[in-house]
């Protein structure tokens, strides 16, 4: 019998991957939604044939997009997932056991993030945990990058990891970087934010040091080195692109 569960993707442009996605929610999982943002790449019909049930022309954005998917969800009980996200039998076993006898308001859960091949387990993707699972009278909110559940303090976390594979290649993780320092630089701006020089010698700096030798990535050898460059570049552009809003506004 389905769990009594809404999953909820946002999407645009994902028909590489939606497909995949969905399969392996439609077997256990009472209701899989995907909110799709316009994409031009047939991912909303990619996402109906392999059993979701599609909310088409949504606002971009991953806040808004999971919201949509939220107010339509028929069940109780959601859970936030994204295309390049997949739950194994072993956590979706959990999920419809939790929501069958809850003791929290929500629940995190531990991503089991694989960056070009390996599974990363220090720097700050070993540890990722990220609040999913929820009640439908909540929303999200915050950065629009990375948003966050909102109004909830009686969090559990539950035992076994989502898998999370966020970049083919290290040409795509760059674009992604790209339009996530993108997103936070336009977040600090609106808050009346400007970028000092320390925010693009220092900051950079500190991230890196602090991923390679502080949280570990000094371990993974080659792969740490660029995993712990990559996130300074991304403070880095974050910084620039808040730099380049700041000259246009003086302009």
């Amino acid at each position: 019998m389905p769990a009594p569960l809404t999953v909820v993707i946002p999407t645009l442009n994902e028909a590489s991957q939606i497909a995949d996605c969905v399969r392996g929610l439609v077997a256990w999982a009472g209701e899989v939604i995907v909110v799709d943002a316009g994409s031009k790449d047939g991912t909303a019909a990619a996402a109906t044939a392999a059993g979701a049930r599609v909310l088409d022309g949504a606002a971009p954005g991953i806040a808004a997009q999971r919201n949509a998917g939220i107010a339509a969800a028929k069940h109780e009980w959601v859970f936030a997932l994204d295309a390049d996200e997949r739950i194994g039998p072993d956590l979706a076993g959990e999920l419809a056991a939790v929501v069958a006898a809850p003791r929290h308001e929500a629940y995190r859960v531990k991503r089991r993030n694989v960056f070009h091949g390996h599974v990363l387990r220090r720097g700050h993707w070993g540890r990722d945990w990220v609040v999913r699972l929820f009640k439908r009278d909540r929303r999200f909110g915050g950065p629009t990058a990375h948003p966050g559940l909102q109004g909830v303090t009686d969090f559990g976390a539950l035992s076994h990891e989502l898998n999370h594979t966020p970049y083919r290649d290290l040409r795509h993780h760059l674009d992604k970087l790209i339009t996530y320092s993108r997103m936070s630089a336009d977040d600090l701006a609106a808050g009346g934010r400007r970028a000092s020089w320390s925010d693009l010698t220092l900051r950079p700096a500190a991230r890196f040091w602090r991923e390679y030798l502080v949280h570990g990535s000094v371990f993974d050898g080659r792969l740490g080195v660029i995993h712990a460059g990559i996130s300074a570049v991304g403070v880095f552009l974050k910084y620039a692109f808040l730099w380049e809003r700041g000259e246009q506004r003086g302009a």
